[in-house]
């Protein structure tokens, strides 16, 4: 048909003002939260809602990622497309469509 034009997922995804992001955990987070996992995020999210929203989806990820406080917990290391992010910039880190995520526990060795 002439003049009809296909809309791929993807673009219509985006139309919906959503964002894909991948979520990569390893070790004891692995664990609890899976190898890989991507989240439907609305655009202009930052690393902090993303990892609200992924403590919300089992008690044993809020005890991971979260103490009693509510603060996130101090040993974790995070990175964005295998950057390390700086504690001090998870409220201001936005993250785009596509963008990697990695969950770290603690790094021991000797």
């Amino acid at each position: 048909m002439q003049g009809v034009q296909r809309i791929s997922e993807e673009d219509n995804f985006r139309r919906k003002g959503l964002m894909k992001i991948l979520v990569r955990a390893f070790a004891g987070f692995r664990d609890v939260m899976g190898e890989r996992s991507s989240y439907d995020l609305p655009e202009n999210s930052d690393l902090s809602t993303l990892l609200s929203i992924i403590a919300s989806r089992s008690e044993e990820s809020r005890i991971l990622l979260f103490d009693d406080q509510g603060r996130l917990r101090g040993h974790i290391i995070l990175m964005v497309n295998r950057k390390r992010v700086p504690r001090s910039a998870i409220g201001e880190m936005s993250l785009s469509d596509g963008d990697e995520v990695a969950l770290y526990p603690p790094v021991a060795g000797g």
